[in-house]
């Protein structure tokens, strides 16, 4: 489970922000959470803000170390680390990057600084009965390692390169467990999905459906409790050779001759509704898609444990949905140590029935350096637990103000 993430010195979050998912001593909904040791952790949780306030900025900072850990130990000699810093700051100034999380019950701690497009510092710590043990840490001479780890690093002096995070260059050139645990779920164990994850998810779906009828049946369900009559998914497969699909012009006539040789499997699916049946990806609606495409890694996520992570869950997913679908989140995770954390412009979600106040996020531009800052709901002084939290974030009670057309600031002129 994801604990913290704090940034700063990333696009538009210049100075250090912090996420949390260690909850408050607030017992609303207590039995959503995870217990972990005296303290409790969130399952789910929601960011709002007006466009350009910094949502996606403060998720693209997680996909941001996400991509680091996991490629670039492949980074060439003299590729920089890609950075982007605020405008007020730049590249002399440290971009930094921090997070804890749980892994089979253990406390990690994790963080790294970019300058100039170099890694300047690095950290792995990890709490064994409770107490911190450094795996390893490094600055721009070197690194150390702790002394439970000594020797084990030995590969590591030939191929970290300054634009090389220790953790990915120790994950792949040595045999240490810890440090492939906190590499797997940084590499794996985080999810994110965004438009452009529709295509990989889609062909997750179908594989998954076609193998597995029990994760079938869920989707079936869930979809009828949208009131899509759906009765069955038939799944089809078959084996096809690349000369039945279109290859690429820029492959080689080498490659090309290999992939012939071989075949792959392609899917076909089929909605079945009571008087008649329709192909998924020629005749069934772009939102039904959309849906279908989640719902298998949606439902994966919560069997193993996973964190999913969303940018503007409604852009790819119709508002009429999310409701459900968050509901089916709490259902499924509980018992699990599952968690879901996304930004929506959605305020129907501002409910009590799904969030509590520690879960509910905004970000908000500083007037006087156009920074983002990000805060929970349970920062703000004076919100009552049964108060309407969608009627005061739209009225800008907690700042964070939304955009709102000119029907919805009609409706709260006329108290609605």
């Amino acid at each position: 489970m994801l604990l913290e993430f704090a940034c700063k010195n990333h696009r538009s979050i210049r100075k250090e922000v912090l996420f949390s998912a260690i909850a408050s001593k607030d017992t609303t909904h207590i039995e959503r959470t995870a217990e972990f040791d005296s303290e409790r952790i969130l399952k789910t949780a929601v960011i709002y803000g007006a466009n350009g306030s910094g949502k996606s900025n403060f998720i693209d900072a997680i996909n941001y170390v996400i991509n680091l850990v996991t490629d670039s130990y492949k980074y060439p000699p003299g590729q920089g680390i890609p950075q982007v810093p605020h405008k007020l700051e730049g590249l002399d100034s440290d971009s930094e990057y921090k997070l804890q999380f749980l892994i089979d019950g253990v406390r990690y701690a994790y963080g790294f600084t970019v300058r100039k497009f170099l890694i300047e510092d690095e950290y792995l710590y990890y709490f064994p009965n409770k107490r911190p043990v450094k795996i390893f840490e490094r600055n721009s001479d070197g690194f150390t390692a702790g002394s439970k780890f000594r020797g084990k690093f030995s590969l590591c002096n030939d191929v970290l390169k300054p634009n090389r995070l220790m953790l990915s260059c120790a994950a792949n050139f040595s045999n240490v467990p810890e440090v492939e645990a906190a590499y797997r779920f940084l590499s794996g164990g985080i999810v994110l999905y965004n438009i452009d994850s529709q295509n990989n998810w889609m062909k997750y779906t179908l594989r998954t459906l076609h193998k597995n009828p029990d994760i079938k049946k869920e989707v079936i369900r869930f979809m009828q409790s949208l009131s899509i009559d759906i009765k069955d998914i038939k799944i089809e497969m078959e084996k096809v050779s690349p000369n039945d699909i279109d290859l690429p012009d820029y492959l080689s006539d080498e490659f090309k001759n290999k992939l012939m040789q071989s075949t792959i499997n392609k899917f076909r699916a089929e909605l079945v509704y009571q008087k008649f049946s329709v192909d998924l990806e020629n005749e069934e609606s772009n939102g039904v898609r959309k849906l279908f495409a989640f719902l298998c890694p949606f439902i994966d996520i919560t069997q193993n444990n996973k964190v999913l992570i969303c940018d503007e869950l409604e852009q790819s997913l119709h508002e009429s949905v999310l409701y459900e679908l968050v509901k089916l989140f709490i259902k499924l995770s509980h018992g699990k140590n599952c968690q879901m954390i996304f930004s929506t412009h959605d305020t129907s979600l501002l409910n009590l029935d799904l969030f509590r106040r520690d879960q509910i996020w905004f970000t908000e531009l500083k007037k006087e350096d156009r920074s983002t800052d990000l805060y929970s709901l349970a920062e703000i002084k004076n919100v009552r637990k049964d108060e309407s939290f969608r009627k005061g974030y739209i009225s800008g009670k907690y700042g964070a103000i939304p955009m709102l057309n000119a029907d919805m600031a009609d409706r709260m002129n006329r108290g609605e």
